[in-house]
């Protein structure tokens, strides 16, 4: 996998953590959703056109590049991300937009985290979703530790839950990175449709599970991928022992899927059926 790197902007030193929930899992043992307990969850029911739900998600904003080169500018915007029939719509549109950091892009998106509210150890995560498709085109569901204002990225860790590029449009991926295996040296696999669908013409259920021992990745509850400690470089810390914070963004052009071609039409709309974070039914509060 190509870098993916992050930078986080100074109005995130002041976190706050109101919610905070710290699971432990015994047991890596494969589960159906039946054997899991819902802990907190996003259907996005709100009334169609309003902002998402304040005391779930905030806004992260900036034109930077966000260490990738991206070419978009995140704003807070209801244009960028809103509610619509049950749904997040998330919506990257090609337009000249200055902020007020004096950054002006060709692009506009948004990139929604649970930072100041829902940071979990362990647990299953998923969100189901239809993603957009298209050269430069770059949705993500993602994780970062809950230490990276105070430790920085990648000894904060990351967990990539699915991203995908639009010049692969049948594939996602699911990686971690850490210190020592960040970057180009993220450890992560690949999964692809049958008969070269396209991930782009439906929903779909994109997870991991998490425990002490390993995070494994699924799609459409199929598992594709697994990490343990023993699979990093020799003498690099497992850094997937501590509290997690939930993001969804829609990033376009970067290092990694390249710039938009003349063939992609925008809007591109990245669409969240729910976000839902679960423990399992025979763990103890």
């Amino acid at each position: 996998m190509n870098p993916r790197h992050f930078i986080i902007l100074g109005a995130c030193c002041c976190i706050t953590i109101p919610l905070f929930l710290n699971l432990n899992l015994t047991s890596a043992r494969q589960v159906s959703t039946s054997e899991w307990k819902l802990i907190w969850n996003d259907e996005f029911d709100g009334k169609d056109g309003n902002a998402v739900d304040s005391s779930k998600w905030t806004n992260d904003i900036g034109g930077s590049g966000w260490g990738n080169r991206e070419l978009q500018y995140y704003t807070d915007r209801l244009m960028n991300a809103s509610q619509s029939e049950g749904l997040l719509v998330i919506k990257a549109l090609k337009e000249q937009y200055t902020g007020s950091d004096k950054v002006t892009r060709e692009y506009t998106s948004a990139r929604l985290t649970t930072r100041k509210f829902v940071n979990v150890t362990y647990g299953r995560f998923e969100a189901r979703i239809k993603v957009p498709h298209g050269q430069g085109v770059w949705p993500a569901f993602w994780m970062l530790g809950s230490n990276v204002v105070e430790h920085s990225w990648p000894d904060c860790g990351e967990i990539d839950i699915m991203e995908n590029i639009g010049k692969e449009p049948s594939t996602v991926h699911g990686t971690v990175h850490g210190p020592g295996y960040s970057g180009a040296r993220g450890i992560g696999a690949a999964h692809s449709l049958d008969h070269q669908a396209r991930m782009a013409d439906a929903y779909h259920v994109f997870a991991i599970e998490w425990n002490p021992e390993s995070i494994r990745w699924f799609v459409d509850d199929q598992m594709y991928h697994t990490v343990s400690a023993s699979a990093l470089p020799k003498g690099k810390p497992w850094v997937f022992d501590q509290p997690f914070f939930l993001l969804l963004n829609l990033a376009i052009g970067g290092v990694w899927p390249g710039d938009p071609d003349r063939n992609v039409v925008f809007p591109q709309v990245m669409r969240v059926d729910y976000v839902r974070v679960y423990r399992p039914r025979q763990t103890k509060s």
